[in-house]
């Protein structure tokens, strides 16, 4: 009976494993790989620039240049430690909708030490922890999305191998230094006035301008901003008494909350978003009428072409004169002439 529950529980273990959704599949391995320490040279590069690895730590994603960061806290400031090129992230430009639409996810979220996976069948990975609590005010799904190596992705973020062994590392050693937490941002571009402007089509450009607030308080402080939802929107730096339901409306401390170095850059930005798109608009128009232009003055030198060659037809036998001529119309052939003595 013993045996019998025994491969019935190895049966269930191997069903659970082969059954498990998109990125994070779970393999029993050791964790050898999860535990390989950091390389001095990148102790030392961390204390070349002030920090350390226990030091907090945000990690910025970029897809459209294929970029994440990992930023560490430096005498009080956040400082950039090292860029990673994205092997592949799925889907376009845009936050993730629903699950299947292999779409990776954009916005902020918390990476604790629970999203960490040492056994994932891609080397190592951490989940981004999507759906966050902004993905689910607006009825989001997904499972198992996921920053990991093997340079392969369904959905989620992949790395090389050796990057992502960094990436994990450091991660564990920032925990390991007693930080609870560090921050993902994940963002579609540089979060500039003119990357907006050129995706002003968009059915994201709304979302877009509320996660550039965080971004932009991240390149004004250098700390990572916190963060929270309500009114369906993320919120940022709001007084951490201040108790927010998704889906309600802010109340006016969200709005205080806002500095007015922040403020007024946001306003600029809006403004410069709104003249780079008249400028794209005006010349899209611009562009249209003199291509409608060249076509009206194409068609008429086809149509004037075509006249004159009517015309030279008609003189050497071409055009209507090339016409079958009707036969009742021939000329009759003369008769022979009369011998004459």
């Amino acid at each position: 009976m013993n045996t019998l529950r025994s491969i019935l529980g190895l049966i269930v273990i191997l069903v659970v494993a082969t059954t498990l959704s998109a990125c994070g599949g779970f393999r029993p391995a050791a964790n050898a790989k999860a535990n390989q320490p950091l390389k001095q040279e990148t102790v030392n590069k961390l204390a070349a620039m002030g920090s350390s690895p226990a030091a907090p730590m945000m990690i910025r994603i970029i897809k459209q240049s294929n970029e994440l960061e990992v930023w560490k806290e430096a005498r009080g400031t956040f400082k950039l430690f090292k860029t990673y090129e994205i092997c592949a992230w799925s889907g376009a430009l845009g936050p993730k909708i629903k699950e299947g639409d292999r779409q990776s996810p954009e916005g902020f979220y918390t990476i604790t030490p629970g999203l960490m996976n040492p056994n994932s069948n891609y080397y190592l990975a951490f989940n981004t922890g999507f759906p966050n609590k902004f993905d689910r005010a607006w009825g989001r799904t997904g499972s198992d999305l996921m920053v990991h190596g093997d340079c392969s992705s369904r959905g989620c973020y992949s790395m090389t191998d050796e990057s992502i062994a960094e990436i994990y590392a450091l991660a564990r050693e920032t925990f390991k230094g007693g930080n609870p937490s560090f921050q993902l941002q994940i963002f579609p571009f540089r979060m500039t006035a003119t990357n907006l402007a050129r995706n002003a089509d968009s059915p994201s450009l709304s979302f877009w301008k509320d996660i550039k607030e965080g971004y932009d308080s991240f390149e004004l402080t250098r700390r990572p901003p916190t963060w929270d939802v309500c009114n369906k929107e993320y919120v940022f730096n709001v007084p951490g008494e201040t108790a927010l339901e998704a889906a309600a409306s802010c109340p006016a401390a969200v709005a205080q909350a806002v500095p007015a170095e922040l403020r007024a850059k946001m306003a600029a930005d809006d403004a410069e978003i709104a003249r780079q798109i008249a400028a794209l608009e005006d010349k899209a128009a611009k562009a249209a009428v003199e291509a409608e232009r060249a076509a009206a003055a194409e068609a008429e030198a086809r149509a004037r072409g075509e006249a004159i060659g009517d015309f030279i037809g008609g003189l050497f036998g071409g055009g209507d004169a090339a016409k079958v001529i009707d036969p009742s119309k021939v000329a009759p052939v003369p008769a022979p002439r009369l011998h004459r003595a």
